[in-house]
């Protein structure tokens, strides 16, 4: 029997971002970043944001954390619900404590997230000691063990050294300690192995899986490694000029990609049984988000467009439950596959 027919409420998604618009007021005109961005997120579920650099993934995450700078940003509509909560017209205070307790976020660039005047034992403890009211002693005890729980050896000194003294996979690590020092039940992992070898990539992504699953958190990956979202996702949203293009479980996605853009970026990718062959690229460029075209943003760059693609902004073409695709042929895209 459903929810529905006991007269129960069905839960509300941990995380939910709906018809997010985004707009960066510059000195060259209006750039709309987000044009109704909506995806959302439950416990213990992974789900992946894909896509080229400018797309609009980042924002998206600073959106939902608060963190957006206004100016230049301006959110001019949507919502960001957490646990059915809108964020976008709480107090300043309610999100502030939902930040980092509720959601809390891994930066793609520790060294830059990291100040490099403080140990990383004290920047782990600083938010202990005012969000928990812990001592001293509590917090860098805590801290501590969230070092070793990241798996970095000799936690008790390295505690006492600074972001300079760790390794790039170190720092990513004790920025993973930092983010989940509050129990958050959210996490938004933004491009978490960039600029790391493949082997620390893998360790990486081993160590938030297990953590995820102990925790049962929610988890966004935004990343633009599709190797990384095969083995991890639940769900994978696929995003292009600020909006999401493709939505689909990664299962159906990897077999049958339902817009032209996630087939060209999956077709781009290098394969062992093609060695010496030239790889396959997107071409063109993303548009400017201060001109994008009429039409499918796509289409200057899309094989299969037609006359309708440069007039008609296509809406969502739902391809099956929970899936959906903004291309004016999605059905026969996944046909042809």
């Amino acid at each position: 029997m459903s929810d529905t027919a006991t007269g129960l409420r069905p839960e509300p998604p941990l995380l939910e971002v709906a018809d997010l618009v985004v707009e960066f007021h510059t000195r060259d005109g209006v750039a709309r970043v987000l044009n109704g961005v909506s995806y959302h997120v439950d416990a213990g579920e992974t789900l992946a944001v894909l896509g080229e650099s400018g797309s609009g993934k980042s924002v998206t995450a600073q959106a939902v954390m608060g963190i957006l700078d206004t100016p230049p940003a301006v959110v001019r509509g949507g919502e960001i619900r957490y646990r059915g909560e809108n964020l976008l017209t709480a107090t300043p205070e309610r999100r502030t404590g939902v930040r980092a307790q509720g959601i809390a976020m891994i930066f793609q660039d520790a060294l830059s997230a990291l100040n490099p005047v403080f140990t990383v034992g004290f920047q782990i403890e600083e938010q202990l000691r005012v969000r928990l009211g812990m001592t001293r002693k509590e917090a860098r005890a805590r801290a501590v063990e969230l070092l070793d729980l990241v798996r970095i050896p000799h936690a008790r000194r390295r505690v006492r050294q600074y972001p300079h003294e760790f390794s790039g996979g170190m720092r990513q690590r004790a920025m993973i300690a930092m983010s989940l020092a509050l129990d958050p039940e959210v996490l938004i992992a933004d491009e978490p192995t960039t600029a790391l070898d493949v082997t620390v990539q893998a360790q990486i992504m081993d160590l938030l899986a297990e953590i995820q699953a102990e925790r049962r958190m929610g988890l966004i990956l935004i990343t633009h490694d599709l190797g990384v979202v095969a083995e991890v996702a639940d769900r994978i949203a696929v995003m292009y000029a600020g909006r999401i293009v493709e939505y689909a479980d990664a299962v159906s996605l990897y077999r049958m990609p339902g817009h032209p853009y996630t087939a060209a970026l999956l077709q781009s990718l290098p394969r062992l049984d093609q060695k010496g062959a030239e790889l396959n690229t997107i071409k063109g460029l993303p548009p400017s988000l201060l001109a994008i075209p009429s039409g499918c943003p796509f289409h200057p760059r899309c094989p299969k467009a037609q006359d309708l693609c440069r007039v008609d902004k296509p809406g969502d073409h739902r391809l099956g439950l929970g899936r959906t695709s903004k291309c004016h042929f999605a059905e026969e895209l996944v046909r042809s596959v």
